[in-house]
């Protein structure tokens, strides 16, 4: 029998879709993976068997083939280990009794994929569902392929608190997933408080700096007008103090900006800042950071500290040491 499910990969700060398939057919016993799978989804075989397993559901003895189509794009990501398990639980017919959304109906695939939710997240052995990177830009792109639910890791909740068109539902393992889908135990939707202020974060102000009238003026203008600013002076007259303190002058971020910037930390995987916050984002990378670091990129492209300061303050201490950007 053949399932097929909607899904996503990350390439940069944007997601491409994802179709994936899962075939059992006669033969000896095996699992074949294709699609140009990276080292996480390839390692996916592993978590998901033991996780169907734990979760009380029978592995099928068969021989499964999983697809990740298009098979010319390479997906890298543990996020595909829920729709896969998923998947392999509705072709084995594990998930048709009793359930409203004709999951084992193969015929019908096209039209079961609209009623089935998008769903993210990483199999613990167990059954446990992990929380995973890039969930914000994978949701949002749901959106745009017109689902109106996801199924996501409760842990990744936070970050998609300002999607106010969208049902979210927060999965804590395998087996509460199967039973939301044929209707037997609902998960509770995930409901957000407005609060017009959003999360904040603890940083400098500038009541602390005493004198530094010219330098004081120089931030504040910077500030008002967007500009770049450049401190000289000897060590110990506070340049570092007065630039870390830069952005509490600036203006809070509107809502789309603090999305913007959660999207940007989803795919890093850099959990420093609280999701959704509304202060502008301040990073001081080291001097000796590579270009990489800095600027972004790699096999699959990751944001760099410039990415990371949108909206923001890029603190370059000790600029003049960064030979590479030959100054």
């Amino acid at each position: 029998m053949l399932a097929r499910l909607s899904s996503a990969s990350l390439r940069g700060l944007d997601a491409e879709s994802v179709d994936v398939e899962v075939d059992l057919s006669r033969g000896i016993p095996c699992w074949s993976l294709v699609g140009l799978p990276e080292g996480a989804v390839r390692e996916a075989r592993d978590r998901v068997r033991s996780a169907v397993m734990n979760s009380g559901f029978e592995f099928p003895l068969r021989r499964i083939t999983v697809n990740l189509s298009p098979a010319d794009i390479r997906k890298d990501g543990s996020y595909f280990d829920l729709p896969i398990a998923i998947g392999l639980l509705m072709a084995s017919g594990q998930l048709q009794a009793n359930s409203s959304l004709n999951l084992s109906n193969a015929e019908h695939a096209s039209e079961t994929d609209k009623q089935l939710p998008f769903m993210i997240g990483e199999l613990a052995l167990d059954g446990r569902i992990n929380p995973v990177n890039g969930v914000l830009p994978l949701v949002l792109f749901a959106r745009t392929q017109g689902f109106h639910s996801v199924i996501l890791p409760k842990d990744n909740i936070s970050e998609v608190s300002a999607i106010d068109d969208m049902r979210f539902y927060p999965a804590a393992n395998l087996l509460s997933v199967a039973e939301h889908l044929i209707g037997r135990t609902i998960i509770q939707q995930a409901s957000f408080e407005v609060d017009a202020e959003l999360p904040g974060e603890n940083i400098p102000d500038m009541s602390d700096v005493r004198g530094q009238q010219q330098a004081r003026r120089a931030l504040e203008i910077a500030a008002a007008g967007g500009h770049h600013l450049l401190l000289n002076g000897s060590p110990g007259v506070g340049k570092s103090m007065l630039a870390k303190r830069l952005p509490g002058i600036l203006p809070l971020l509107t809502t789309e900006q603090a999305l913007e910037v959660t999207r940007i930390y989803s795919v890093s995987g850099d959990h420093t800042r609280p999701a959704m916050s509304r202060q502008p984002p301040i990073r001081t990378p080291h001097h000796t950071a590579s270009d990489v670091a800095i600027i972004g990129g790699g096999s699959n492209p990751r944001p760099g500290e410039i990415s990371k300061a949108d909206f923001g303050i890029l603190f370059l201490d000790e600029l003049p040491d960064k030979h590479k950007f030959n100054l």
